[in-house]
């Protein structure tokens, strides 16, 4: 159940905005760019990079050359960068060339990590994401997979000062899988690697090892809990970690490649004198960082620089490896639940949610002036995307993870042939396609303000979703979990499903759609086999005045929830 509250919160019951579009939304927060809102909406690889290593972690154009080197590899592996930043008070998940420039040469950029996002946020500054930084937005994102060269930890003398990294509290509490190449070797290695633990953070050395590495060495004298050989273990291990919904990280180390690590003795020698000059001179927080690998640079005469940025190149390979072995999985797994015909399923198919909906395409047509004229051409965009509250719902599952199959009709038009083509990583095999039927479409006409002018909508193809098609898939309504009803469906379908399920002890979950449609399954005894419902106030008291009970108008009108809380049929 936790599963659909989550969905829930993610669906947009009307049906005109869908993931793709809610991605590339200006919020005045966040902004995603087309090419990674493209790629996260077709299920390809995408590789979050932080900002960081660009504002405070190398000199320009070192660092300006480095991210595009960075991004350049990532996409030679076949996956698409989405560099994370803050520009004038924007998070900008994936930049453009000029953007990348801009933070490259700007003065006045900030570290901004989860405690900073706020403040930066709200005086309109720009800064470079850290690890837990770029982490909330790559999360926020729904990307996966995020490349670093290495994570902050626990400073030296951190059991006395407590100074320690929210790299390693982010670990704890967000669900994604850091590429990096260890921890930075000027930290306190084995107290990093206790904190992790106790965070609840997978730890595996990329390679034959469980040497974890140093940052710019190989071997830090620690080892990690395990580790994974290939791309392709490594993302077994993150879709396992994400599967199981634990809200926490895992950390990919990978060992700076041995090229560059036969410097490795001369960069520590330089780095321990280092940190004894920051020591002296009062250097304290988030200055440290900087400061000593600045000096290092300095002593080992750009030889730290150089292991630097191969070791970034290094994960940015690694990584994009990883993420497109991670897209290629999961788009496998959806091939395989779609690779039966339409109709039809497989005798051992048994989804644990099942959605029998409607599936519409939706224009939407947005008017530049304040008032719209009818009768006249008025100024305006017109843009397609695809709803339909049952479609909506499996959409929303299927990106959590989960593979419902969805029960509903088309047509055969080219607007089904548009629509089943997004749902690619849906499991559809259960959508009628049928013959001399239109499949549903809404057509939107709204003001400048966002405000509904006019709508139309060409639904007759929601009743053929009947019961007797619905009843070819009885098998596995009787062996789901859970079953999502929207009102779009016949009431004799909704009477049907609900029958099973009750027959079998599933839950029903009831999305009523509109006031006209939420009375359908309370025509009838169907309504004491909903587990769950999600009106809004006006369809809650519909709902009530169907069943004949008295709404006060200045209440939430309570007793239909109570009612559904635990509705047993009697």
């Amino acid at each position: 159940m936790i599963t659909l509250k989550r969905a829930s919160a993610l669906i947009l019951r009307r049906g005109v905005t869908t993931y793709q579009r809610t991605l590339c939304r200006k919020d005045g927060l966040f902004r995603v760019h087309p090419s990674v809102s493209q790629a996260l909406a077709e299920n390809k690889p995408v590789v979050a990079l932080e900002s960081t290593i660009i504002t405070h972690g190398m000199p320009y154009p070192h660092n300006l050359s480095t991210a595009k080197e960075v991004e350049a590899i990532v996409r030679a592996e076949g996956a698409t960068p989405a560099t994370v930043g803050v520009i004038d008070g924007e998070v900008r998940v994936g930049l453009s060339p000029e953007e990348l420039d801009h933070l490259a040469q700007c003065k006045s950029s900030l570290k901004v990590s989860r405690r900073d996002l706020p403040y930066v946020i709200s005086k309109g500054l720009s800064g470079g994401t850290t690890v837990s930084g770029t982490m909330i937005a790559a999360h926020r994102a729904g990307i996966p997979v995020f490349v670093t060269g290495g994570i902050g930890g626990v400073h030296r003398d951190g059991e006395n000062s407590l100074d320690i990294s929210a790299d390693l509290t982010e670990l704890g509490r967000t669900p994604i899988a850091v590429v990096s190449a260890g921890v930075k070797s000027i930290l306190d290695i084995g107290r990093t690697l206790e904190f992790l633990e106790t965070q609840g953070v997978c730890v595996a050395t990329y390679g034959a090892s469980k040497n974890f590495p140093a940052f710019f060495s190989p071997q830090s004298g620690f080892a990690s809990a395990y580790n994974v050989c290939d791309p392709e273990e490594a993302a077994k291990l993150i879709e396992s970690t994400l599967t199981l919904g634990l809200q926490s990280g895992v950390l990919l180390a990978v060992p700076i490649p041995e090229e560059q690590a036969a410097a490795g003795r001369q960069i520590e020698e330089a780095i321990q004198a280092a940190v004894t000059e920051a020591s002296d001179k009062g250097v304290t927080g988030r200055d440290v960082t900087p400061f000593i690998l600045q000096k290092v640079n300095e002593l080992t005469q750009g030889k730290s620089l150089q292991a630097n940025i191969a070791l970034i190149h290094n994960n940015a390979k690694v990584g994009s490896q990883i993420a497109c072995a991670l897209s290629k999985q999961k788009n496998e797994r959806i091939l395989k639940s779609r690779s039966h015909p339409p109709g039809k399923l497989s005798a051992d198919s048994q989804p644990d949610i099942i959605v029998v909906g409607g599936t519409n395409v939706d224009f939407i047509a947005k008017g530049k002036t304040k008032t719209l004229h009818f009768g006249h051409t008025n100024p305006g965009s017109v843009c397609q995307s695809f709803g339909g509250v049952g479609r909506n719902i499996a959409d929303s599952l299927s990106r959590l993870r989960q593979t419902p199959l969805f029960i509903s009709a088309v047509g055969t038009d080219t607007n089904s042939d548009a629509v089943l083509n997004y749902c690619k990583h849906m499991n559809t095999s259960a959508v009628a396609r049928l013959e001399d039927q239109s499949t549903a479409t809404y057509c939107a006409v709204i003001t400048e303000s966002g405000e509904l002018s006019l709508g139309l909508g060409d639904m007759d193809i929601h009743r053929h979703i009947t019961e007797h098609y619905v009843s070819q898939f009885e098998k596995q309504l009787s062996s789901a979990t859970l079953v999502c009803l929207d009102g779009n469906i016949p009431v004799s379908t909704i009477n049907y499903v609900c029958s099973v399920a009750k027959n079998h002890n599933v839950n029903v979950w009831y999305e009523p759609t509109s006031v006209e449609k939420v009375g359908k399954p309370f025509l009838s005894d169907a309504w004491k086999s909903l587990s769950y419902s999600s009106p809004n106030l006006a369809e809650l008291c519909t709902m009530n005045k169907t069943l004949g009970i008295k709404t006060p108008e200045d209440t939430f009108a309570p007793t239909i929830v109570a009612r559904l809380q635990g509705c047993d049929g009697s």
